[in-house]
């Protein structure tokens, strides 16, 4: 995880490197909604919005030509032309619900993607517990040895 603050302001923001270390892609509240940008580490300062309709936590695929983000309880994807000289984000797509209430508060990085962006791991809420019963079996060895 990188915190930094890519523009003088008082908002912190969350922030990953791109695989080549050109890009940065970072969530900001500036405009009073959080959304995703990218941007280059360094030179022009030129930014890109990515998400629509906000996003949070981005994080990129091994290769760089993919962008991740959570918006409202929902994964999102982007895909992404990048080179050493420009770059161009695609249309924001949703990969699936993520099961999550979209009005909780999210603390923490909530989901890893593998670097060829097939597998997610993604904490979900336990549904209420039932009360299933617990089968004990005591002596379990002596039948090993039958």
């Amino acid at each position: 995880m990188l915190s930094l603050s890519l523009m003088q302001t008082e908002l912190i923001e969350y922030g990953k490197f791109s695989p080549n270390r050109r890009w940065v892609a970072y969530e900001s509240a500036e405009t009073g909604t959080v959304e995703v940008y990218v941007r280059e580490f360094q030179g022009s300062g030129r930014r890109w919005q990515v998400s629509a309709g906000g996003g949070l936590w981005p994080d990129w695929r091994r290769d760089g030509k993919e962008l991740f983000y959570l918006s409202g309880g929902k994964l999102m994807a982007v895909d992404v032309k990048a080179s050493d000289s420009s770059f161009e984000p695609g249309v924001p797509k949703l990969l699936f619900e993520r099961g999550l209430d979209s009005s909780s508060a999210v603390s923490t990085h909530s989901f890893a993607v593998s670097g060829d962006g097939q597998r997610f791991l993604i904490p979900v809420p336990v549904e209420e517990l039932s009360s299933a019963p617990i089968t004990v079996v005591m002596n379990w060895t002596a039948d090993l040895k039958r």
